[in-house]
């Protein structure tokens, strides 16, 4: 009976152990469960390491503007003519991005790319830029992929007294004529329209802003340029390698002539087109629209639009 009694005993003793063993299991579970650190985290040097929340995403910059008054009521649409020029595009795109950023301007960038078959045409593909550039943008900018802007003093604010020329003569790295208006352009909608924006009779590379000076003047747009600015020759960066990526300055037939001649009736009115495609990107974080872009030409009318 004395040994039936200790066996007894041992069992109510074990019984009672392995009752608070899995008491004691329960409560460090529960604190451990409470406290997170059961949660599937990565296991770090034999333990689990409680899991992180994810990091919160980066303010956007231009959604951060709707709302901050001090960006001002305007925005510009960065009109990029384009054509196979991807490495100037990657290194653009971002740096307008930031540089308009810091100088809080509303804007959006649209590269309007000729995928067609015929020569280049900068004037048609800034008209497109016009036409699709949608109506939350009220002023353009005329601006070509391998020009960099370097001085913070620059204005690319809404041009409302007149068209705003960037790079003008006293500030372009490589033109100085005192009529020229290419590179960086700034103009309302308004007044781009009161030009009927460019002549679509230039094919290849040259003189369509030479002619579209002469549309100023004919609509009797004053226009302004920077001043201030000390920075001269250095005020731009100008990324295109003429060495290894020829310009198409061919002269075809009359079109040696036609080239020195104002168009008193084309631009927007008989600019021919098809979007192909419109694709929103970002390029290093930077956002821009791409519009793949057919054009039209008449060939009886502009034979040089094809190279024999």
């Amino acid at each position: 009976h004395t040994s039936w009694f200790l066996s007894g005993k041992c069992t109510v003793y074990k019984l009672f152990g392995l009752c608070m063993v899995l008491v004691l299991v329960s409560l460090l579970w529960l604190q451990l469960s409470c406290s997170g650190e059961m949660s599937g985290g990565a296991l770090h040097d034999g333990r689990l390491a409680p899991q992180q929340p994810p990091p919160p995403c980066p303010a956007d910059t231009q959604a951060s503007a709707l709302d901050d008054p001090s960006w001002g009521p305007h925005k510009l649409a960065l009109i990029i003519p384009f054509r196979e020029r991807f490495e100037e595009l990657l290194v653009f795109v971002p740096f307008m991005h930031a540089y308009l950023s810091k100088k809080r301007i509303r804007h959006k960038i649209f590269v309007i790319n000729q995928v067609d078959h015929y020569r280049f045409n900068r004037a048609s593909l800034i008209n497109v830029g016009y036409m699709e550039s949608g109506n939350d943008t009220d002023y353009l900018a005329m601006h070509d992929v391998d020009l960099l802007p370097l001085n913070e003093a620059l204005d690319y604010g809404f041009p409302e007294d007149g068209p705003f020329h960037v790079a003008s003569p006293e500030l372009h790295p490589l033109y100085h004529y005192k009529t020229y208006v290419g590179g960086i352009l700034l103009l309302t909608k308004k007044h781009y329209h009161m030009c009927n924006g460019m002549s679509n009779r230039f094919w290849g590379w040259g003189r369509e802003d030479d002619e579209f000076y002469r549309r100023l003047r004919k609509a009797e747009l004053q226009l302004f340029r920077p001043s201030g600015i000390t920075t001269g020759y250095k005020t731009f960066r100008h990324i295109h390698d003429p060495a290894w990526r020829k310009r198409d300055q061919k002269r075809v037939a009359a079109q040696k002539q036609e080239q020195f001649k104002v168009d008193p009736d084309g631009g927007l009115t008989n600019l021919r087109y098809q979007v192909e495609s419109r694709q929103d990107l970002t390029i290093s974080g930077a956002p821009c629209t791409v519009i793949n872009t057919k054009l039209d030409c008449d060939q009886s009318e502009t034979p040089w639009c094809l190279l024999a």
